[in-house]
């Protein structure tokens, strides 16, 4: 996909990578980017910086209600939707002590609105013939994130979903990209990042969020699945599936230090 005269959607709009993404989609010459965030006077801030292409909109992504509404108002107001990138999404740490309250938080933001996303979209894409999907999960959802079970668990559904959406719905003219990036220097990691040697370890490989976008703009341009702004975690993932139990002898070792 090129964004030219295209129409874009991206939750999770007002700051870091969703920023980052809503920006390039409009130099990219989209005809109009919908900035949407749980922080409306950020995502409102976003669009005024991108000029007259953008939009803004104040949207939980845990309402499925609302993720429709932003579907169904913007298709009025500019036709169908081309591309929408499903991309809020938060940080919890902690293993299976978290309490159920955080695990269902970060579950409906980190997954369900993928799931809400999809079923507010497919219908017009389906009854076109075609449109876009691209779901931002992390290199956690491949790999792990060995500090974090909620995260690490609700970043393998998110890619899991990607998957069985292209599996589907990849006949009837319905791309779709699961990005997967490793550390992004955005305000969740760099306030992560002084918590844990987890973090510290992502912020030390990260890349900027103008970095991450270009590296969508060129996935989506081969409509690749599988979009990694780090290429490490390829080989990471592929040693991963070749000795799965070396891999997590390996991870344990690398979480004592």
């Amino acid at each position: 996909m090129k964004l030219a005269g295209k129409v874009a959607v991206v939750t999770g709009g007002a700051s870091g990578i969703g920023a980052a993404l809503s920006r390039r989609f409009a130099a990219e010459g989209a005809r109009a980017v919908v900035v949407a965030d749980f922080n409306g006077d950020g995502a409102a801030a976003v669009a005024r910086e991108i000029g007259a292409v953008a939009l803004a909109a104040r949207v939980d992504v845990r309402d499925e209600s609302q993720v429709a509404q932003l579907v169904n108002e913007n298709i009025e107001r500019f036709g169908p939707i081309d591309l929408f990138c499903s991309n809020a999404g938060i940080a919890i740490g902690g293993g299976e002590e978290a309490s159920n309250e955080d695990w269902q938080r970060i579950w409906e933001v980190n997954l369900m609105a993928h799931v809400y996303a999809a079923r507010a979209a497919l219908p017009s894409m389906l009854a076109r013939g075609g449109g876009y999907l691209l779901n931002t999960a992390s290199a956690a959802g491949l790999l792990t994130q060995a500090d974090s079970a909620p995260y690490s668990v609700t970043k393998h559904a998110a890619v899991s979903f990607a998957e069985w959406l292209a599996i589907t719905y990849g006949d009837r003219g319905i791309r779709v990209s699961c990005l997967c990036p490793q550390g992004v220097r955005t305000p969740m990691l760099m306030r992560e990042g002084t918590r844990s040697s987890v973090g510290g370890f992502l912020q030390d490989g990260s890349i900027s969020p103008e970095e991450l976008a270009d590296a969508v703009i060129a996935g989506l341009a081969e409509e690749r699945f599988l979009i990694l702004p780090h290429p490490e975690v390829a080989e990471y993932f592929r040693r991963k599936a070749t000795d799965y139990d070396r891999w997590l002898r390996g991870m344990r070792k690398f979480r004592s230090r």
